[in-house]
C-alpha cells in the first residue's frame, strides 16, 4: 500500500480491482466516465487487464503501479483503466486480439494503449520497471507513447484504425461455412497425435496445458474404437499429469499449467474451471479404462474443491486460488525444503516422502533452489524394495507423511481465495460434480452440485428482468441470466454484470445434467427457458452461430465492444459456440423440436470450413460434432426407490460406458406416469405395462425409438454397448 488516499477502485466489486484501490494511480473502472474524461482531456488511455490469481499482474502492480514516480507519469499523460478479465471476459477477449495483432503476444497482465475513444494502437503484456526480459522499461514505454500521441497523432490514429480492422477480421468467420462432417473429429485426433508427448504425456512442449476438451474427445473415440494408440495417449497423459507437480500431491486439485514439459513445475494458481473439466477427464478415463487410479484422482479433486472452492453454507463454487503471497514468493506455500519436511516427519516418514516426492537439498524453484515441488518420482513398490520394507508399511508411512505435511502447510499463510461465484464456471463445476457423482456413487457431491445450481437459478436467473445489467445491450426478451452470483469481498458493492453466451450455454447444460440426476422436470424447464433466452440474445439468424455478447442497438458501445465475436476456440474454457450447439442438440433429443437441431446445425456449419486449422484448440467443436452425428442413446431406469438394489445395478450398468450421446435417468413408477418426462420420452414410458410389476427395469431408447424393457443388468450393459458402438462389450 503506497498511499492513504483511496482511488475510485475502492467502489469496485471485483477482487482484482479492489486490490489496486490504494495505488497512487487515478484508476477508473471501465465505463462512460473514463472515456468521457479521455475525450475531454484529449489523452490516450492506459488499459490494464488482469486477474486476482495472476502472478505477473501482481508483480507489475508492485513494481510499477505502486511506484509514485510511475504513477505521476500515468496520471499526467493518460486516463488509466483497470479491468478484471474474469468479471469482463468480453472486454478482455477483444483487447487480447488487438494486442496480439500489434505485438504478436497476449496474456495477463494485458497492457494496452488506446485512443480516447478506446481504439487500441499499441500494447503488450508485462513490462519490467527497467529494461530487461527483452522488453523496454515501463517508464520508457509510457513516455514514448505519450510523446507519440502528442507529436505523431495522425500516425497513432492510423495505427488504431489498422488494429481495429485486424480485430474485426480475426473475429469474423464470414465465408468459412461448410457441411458438418466427422472429418473434423479425425482432424483433431490427428492434431493430437502430432502434438502428443509420448514420454511425458500431454500435447506440445513447455509450457504445457492440459487441454481437457481434447482429452474428453479422445477418450470417447477410444470408447468407440478400442484403438490402443488412443488408450496409450490417454493413460500416459492422465497418469503423468496426476503424478506431476502440476497436481497438488497433498491437497488434491490441479494448478493451471506446467512451465516444463514433464509436468513438474507449475504456475501455482488453481482455477475452478480447470479442475471441473479435469474432473470429468478422470471420471471418463476411469469409465474407459477401469483404472481405479483415475477414480481416486477424481475423488481427490472433489476433496480439494469441497475444502477450498466451495461455499458450503449457500452453495456455489469459488473462482480460484492465488499462486502466491507476494511478488517475491513463487509457490512457497505449495513447495518444500528438505529441512521443512524433516521438521514435521519422523525419520522413516521423511525417508519415504523424500524418495516418493523427490525432496532433495536442491529442488526445482529458481527463486529459492532449496524449494522442492512435490511430484511422484518413485512408486511405492520401488521404495519398499529400496528400504527393505513391505508395501503396506510404505503405504502407511506415506499416508502419515502426507497428513502431517498437509497439516503443517495449513499453518502457512494461505494464498488468496477469490470467492467470486461466476455463473458459467459455477455451472461447469455443477456438471462435473454431477458426472462424478453418477459414475462414482458420490451422493454428497450430487447434493452440493444441486444446491449450487439452485442458488444460480434463484439469484442469477430472472425470467422477467427489465434490464440486463452492466455491460448489456438491449434484446427483445425479458428473461436474463447474470454473469456474477456473488463477489469475493462481502463489503464490496454488488454489480449486475450481464451474462455472456458461455454463462447461458453452461447453465443450460447444468440444468439438463440436473434433470438427468434427479428426474425433477423443473430443471428441464429451466434448461428450456435459458436456452430460449440464449437464442434470442445471442444467435445470429442471418449467418448462423452465436455471438459472445448481446448486439449493440444504441450505438453507444465503448471501445471495441461493438466488434462482434463468435467464440470458437477453447481458451481457456470450452468455447461458447460449441457449448451452445451441444445444449441445443441435447434439448432436441428430449423434445423432438427440430428448431433446436436446426440452430445447432447452422452453428456448426458456420465454422465448418475453417475449424480444421485450429486442431486440438477446437476440441469442444469436435465434441459438438459428435453430439450432432451420433444417435442419442437414452436409458430410463425405473425402480420403486433410488436405493433399490436391482435398480442400482441397472443404473450402474447403464453408466459404465462413457459416450457423449448417452444419458441415464432414474425414475420411480409414479414419476414415470406423472408427467416427469420431456416430450420425446413421455410418448413411450408412461404406457409401459411393466410399470405395474413392482420390479426394477430399464428402457433403452435410441434415435427416438425404444426397445422392450430389460431387467437384467448384464443384458442392459450389452444393449447399451451395442447402441453406442454397434457391438456389445
Amino acid at each position: 500500500m503506497t498511499t492513504t488516499t483511496l482511488n475510485s477502485l475502492s467502489r469496485a466489486s471485483s477482487a482484482y480491482l479492489r486490490s489496486a484501490m490504494h495505488q497512487p494511480i487515478r484508476w477508473h473502472e471501465w465505463g462512460e466516465e473514463a472515456f468521457a474524461s479521455a475525450q475531454r482531456e484529449n489523452k490516450p488511455m492506459l488499459l490494464d487487464i488482469g486477474a486476482v490469481w495472476c502472478h505477473w499482474c501482481h508483480v507489475m502492480d508492485r513494481e510499477s503501479y505502486d511506484d509514485p514516480e510511475i504513477a505521476a507519469i500515468v496520471n499526467e499523460h493518460f486516463i488509466a483503466m483497470k479491468v478484471d478479465r474474469d468479471e469482463r471476459p468480453d472486454i478482455d477477449s477483444r483487447y487480447q486480439a488487438a494486442v496480439s495483432a500489434v505485438s504478436g503476444q497476449g496474456g495477463w497482465p494485458l497492457t494496452a494503449f488506446l485512443t480516447p475513444d478506446g481504439k487500441p494502437f499499441y500494447g503488450g503484456t508485462y513490462f519490467p520497471p527497467s529494461d530487461g526480459y527483452g522488453r523496454p522499461s515501463f517508464r520508457r514505454v509510457l513516455l514514448s507513447i505519450a510523446n507519440a500521441y502528442k507529436e505523431k497523432n495522425g500516425d497513432v490514429l492510423e495505427q488504431a484504425k489498422m488494429v481495429e480492422s485486424s480485430i474485426a477480421q480475426a473475429e469474423s468467420f464470414a465465408g468459412h461455412s461448410g457441411r458438418v462432417s466427422a472429418s473434423i473429429i479425425a482432424a483433431i485426433q490427428e492434431s493430437a497425435f502430432k502434438m502428443f508427448d509420448p514420454q511425458h504425456g500431454g500435447f506440445g512442449q513447455a509450457p504445457k496445458f492440459p487441454h481437457p476438451s481434447a482429452l474428453d474427445l479422445l477418450i470417447e473415440q477410444y470408447t468407440l474404437t478400442g484403438d490402443d494408440s488412443l488408450r496409450n495417449l490417454i493413460v500416459t497423459t492422465l497418469e503423468h499429469m496426476a503424478n506431476g507437480g502440476v497436481y497438488d500431491q497433498l491437497a488434491g486439485g490441479f494448478h493451471r499449467y506446467s512451465v516444463d514439459e514433464r509436468w513438474v513445475v507449475p504456475h501455482f494458481e488453481k482455477m475452478c474451471y480447470d479442475n471441473s473439466e479435469l474432473l470429468k477427464n478422470y471420471v471418463h478415463g476411469y469409465q474407459a479404462t477401469g483404472a481405479e487410479f483415475f477414480a481416486n484422482v477424481a475423488r481427490d479433486i472433489i476433496r480439494w474443491m469441497d475444502e477450498w472452492l466451495s461455499d458450503r453454507d449457500r452453495g456455489g463454487f469459488y473462482a480460484s486460488q492465488d499462486a502466491d503471497i507476494s511478488m517475491d514468493d513463487d509457490g512457497d506455500y505449495f513447495t518444500w525444503t528438505l529441512d521443512e519436511a524433516r521438521a514435521v516427519l519422523t525419520e522413516e516418514e521423511a525417508q519415504v516422502a523424500a524418495l516418493h516426492y523427490d525432496i532433495n537439498e536442491v529442488g526445482e524453484m529458481h527463486h529459492n533452489p532449496a524449494k522442492n515441488v512435490l511430484y511422484v518420482r518413485a512408486p511405492i513398490d520401488q521404495i519398499a524394495r529400496r528400504m527393505n520394507l513391505n508395501v503396506e508399511r510404505v503405504k502407511d508411512l506415506l499416508d502419515s507423511a502426507k497428513r502431517k505435511m498437509y497439516a503443517a502447510r495449513l499453518q502457512r499463510q494461505t494464498p488468496y481465495i477469490d470467492k467470486t461465484v461466476y455463473v458459467g464456471w459455477n455451472s461447469m463445476c455443477v456438471s462435473a460434480y454431477l458426472e462424478a457423482a453418477k459414475v462414482l456413487a458420490l451422493p454428497d457431491a450430487r447434493r452440493f452440485a444441486l444446491r449450487s445450481l439452485d442458488r444460480t437459478l434463484a439469484e442469477a436467473w430472472n425470467p422477467h428482468a427489465k434490464n440486463a445489467g452492466e455491460g448489456a445491450r438491449s434484446a427483445p426478451t425479458d428473461a436474463q441470466l447474470l454473469h456474477v452470483i456473488a463477489y469475493s469481498d462481502p463489503n464490496a458493492p454488488h454489480r449486475k454484470v450481464a451474462g455472456l453466451l458461455e454463462d447461458y450455454a453452461a447453465t443450460t447444460l447444468a440444468c439438463l445434467d440436473a434433470y438427468e440426476a434427479t428426474a425433477d422436470l423443473s430443471y428441464f424447464k429451466f434448461a428450456h427457458a435459458i436456452a430460449d433466452a440464449m437464442i434470442v440474445r445471442f444467435f445470429d439468424a442471418v449467418s448462423g452461430g452465436f455471438f459472445d455478447a448481446e448486439p449493440t442497438t444504441d450505438g453507444q458501445s465503448l471501445g471495441v465492444l461493438s466488434t462482434r465475436r463468435k467464440p470458437l476456440q477453447d481458451s481457456p474454457t470450452p468455447a461458447g459456440n460449441p457449448m451452445a450447439a451441444i445444449a441445443l442438440l441435447r434439448l432436441h433429443h428430449y423434445t423432438g423440436d427440430a428448431a433446436y437441431r436446426d440452430k445447432a446445425e447452422q452453428t456448426l456449419e458456420t465454422f465448418a470450413g475453417i475449424v480444421g486449422q485450429f486442431g486440438i484448440f477446437a476440441a469442444s467443436y469436435g465434441i459438438a460434432v459428435a453430439h450432432f452425428l451420433e444417435k442419442p442413446v437414452q436409458v430410463v431406469v425405473i425402480s420403486e426407490w433410488e436405493a433399490d438394489d436391482a435398480g442400482r445395478a441397472l443404473a450402474a450398468a447403464a453408466n459404465t460406458l462413457f459416450a457423449f450421446n448417452k444419458t441415464v435417468i432414474r425414475l420411480t413408477p409414479n414419476q414415470a406416469v406423472a408427467a416427469n418426462l420431456p416430450p420425446a420420452l413421455a410418448a413411450t414410458i408412461p404406457n409401459l405395462p411393466e410399470l405395474k410389476s413392482g420390479k426394477a427395469f430399464a428402457v433403452l431408447c435410441s434415435g427416438f425409438s425404444c426397445q422392450p424393457p430389460i431387467s437384467d443388468a448384464a443384458q442392459l450393459r450389452r444393449a447399451v454397448d451395442f447402441a453406442v458402438k454397434g457391438h456389445p462389450f
